[in-house]
């Protein structure tokens, strides 16, 4: 099989610019630019035009719109995503997918739908741009 490895993103390699770590809990609205990853329990929204990655043993109950999802841990919610989602053994996904590339593992638990575009989509403008009056 040829792949393309302009669309592989190994979890492992990318330089993480935040963590929210096992053990630690949040719930609200996080924006942000380059990679976080999410190992703890988050509820809320996520919004960024780069790349989230949500750990083994994360719990997060979201709705998330990204440039790049990777997934290992348990999500409910809906993702948008600009680039791909990347859904990794032993994750647990419930909700809806929109994204132009979805990549699944063998053991994964998915229950939900997925719909791939061909159009980029672009993610919503942060709640930290809008002016405040």
């Amino acid at each position: 099989m040829i792949r393309n490895p302009s669309l592989q993103v190994p979890a492992t390699h990318l330089a993480v610019t935040g963590v929210i770590d096992q053990g630690c809990e949040f719930e609200g609205k996080l924006c942000f630019q380059g990679t976080v990853r999410i190992s703890g329990t988050f509820r809320g929204e996520i919004y960024t035009p780069d790349t989230l990655i949500i750990g083994e043993g994360a719990r997060v109950n979201a709705q998330i719109d990204a440039g790049t999802v990777v997934i290992s841990g348990e999500v409910t919610g809906s993702i948008k995503a600009k680039h791909r989602v990347e859904i990794h053994q032993p994750a647990v996904f419930r909700g809806d997918i929109l994204t132009p590339s979805l990549k699944v593992d063998e053991g994964v638990i998915f229950e939900g739908s997925s719909k791939m575009v061909h159009s980029p989509h672009v993610p919503a403008a942060s709640f930290l741009s809008e002016k405040q009056t």
